[in-house]
């Protein structure tokens, strides 16, 4: 059974975590969204200082400079990284990508220990305008030339594709096997002959970091380009979509959802109308209560589920639970925040509206909601429920 105690240590992190965030992330959110990237100056302040307390790339492992936390340690301190915008936990706490972890020892001098240290900003090419969820539908390819491999495709909606100093690209090397051994990723220098990014995608949220397409043209690359093994790409991509998913969906849901619950909290005993607290209006209480139910639920849901990954199990048809019942949770959370902040709400003065827009994405990326919804029945109907 999973252990629901907080040991010491694991608290003072998350406590020093909650701190940070309140204090030195959340103020630079206005601007941010305002110019539509992190103001340099606070950057290069507040991220230094998180990396002094240790609080940088913690997702990775401590023989490459990270912060080895376990997935339930990670989910607690994702919590905390939920209650601010995604462009500052990007920029701030580093946004490494356990895909690196096969590195060899060359790529782990030139892209993992960079990237760990905050040197380098890596970015994920695998979504095309034919393969969303379905990211076996690729038609990205890359074929042997010599000592080279030879890319050619386009990718779309790549977070930090822009301003990334090199991508890991998902590609077929063979278009019969597909999932079943015949996706590679690949390391790709920004810069390298080939490779263009092309226009920033605008967005209705998520703002303060740009969302680019990708193209690769007859693009050359060293045959020790391949991360990991050659058709071992879709292996790599599955066996670490797990934790991401926890972790940046369910956690971060957990931890938005839970300031918009306070701020609905404050709101309904302060604000008045008809001569009482809006909190004493029943409605008012439901969609609290409602939210306060949902917000515990997902956190129990994560924590279970990312304890069974600490033990080893591979408990995929639970993290398709998380994802599915995370990102529609928060979409609600947020939906009723507006409702009782009423005009307030809707205006740009308050983080409700930012993170109103920024929650609707959840349902879409990593799997949307019907897919995930298939992929869960499909497994009961197989298995039964597996609690």
């Amino acid at each position: 059974m999973f252990d629901f105690s907080t040991p010491p240590d694991m608290q003072l992190l998350v406590d020093t975590v909650r701190r940070f965030v309140t204090q030195e992330v959340q103020p630079l959110e206005n601007e941010t969204e305002a110019l539509g990237h992190v103001p340099l100056e606070a950057l290069q302040r507040v991220r230094g200082k998180a990396q002094e307390l240790g609080l940088f790339a913690m997702n990775m492992p401590e023989d490459c400079g990270g912060g080895g936390l376990d997935n339930v340690t990670m989910c607690l301190v994702e919590e905390e990284f939920g209650k601010t915008s995604d462009a500052l936990i990007r920029r701030v706490f580093g946004q490494v990508y356990p895909m690196l972890l096969p590195c060899n020892a060359a790529q782990r001098e030139k892209y993992l220990l960079p990237t760990v240290k905050g040197d380098k900003i890596c970015a994920m090419a695998i979504t095309e305008p034919g393969a969303g969820s379905d990211a076996a539908s690729i038609s990205t390819t890359a074929r042997l030339d010599g000592d080279h491999w030879v890319l050619n495709g386009g990718k779309h909606f790549i977070s930090d594709g822009d301003i990334a100093d090199y991508v890991i690209v998902m590609a077929l090397t063979d278009k019969e096997k597909r999932a079943r051994g015949g996706i590679t990723l690949f390391l790709v220098d920004k810069g390298t002959p080939g490779f263009s990014v092309n226009r920033v995608q605008p967005m209705m949220g998520h703002r303060g970091y740009g969302h680019a397409e990708l193209s690769f043209d007859e693009c050359r690359i060293p045959v020790d380009a391949v991360l990991g093994e050659v058709g071992g790409g879709f292996k790599l991509i599955m066996n670490s979509v797990a934790g991401i998913r926890l972790a940046h969906i369910g956690a971060r849901a957990v931890g938005m959802a839970s300031r918009v619950l306070e701020m609905m909290r404050t709101y309904a005993a302060e604000r008045k109308q008809f001569g009482q607290p809006i909190g004493d209006f029943q409605m008012v209480q439901q969609m609290i209560a409602d939210s306060a139910t949902e917000i515990f639920a997902t956190r129990m849901m994560v924590l279970n589920t990312a304890w069974e990954l600490d033990q080893g199990r591979e408990p995929r048809d639970k993290v398709s639970m998380v994802k599915l019942y995370a990102s529609e949770m928060i979409g609600r959370v947020a939906d009723r925040g507006i409702q009782v902040f009423g005009g307030m709400g809707f205006c740009k003065d308050l983080p409700l509206e930012r993170i109103y827009r920024d929650s609707r994405v959840t349902r879409l990326y990593d799997g949307t909601s019907e897919i995930h919804r298939m992929l869960i029945a499909k497994a009961v109907i197989k298995n039964g429920l597996v609690l």
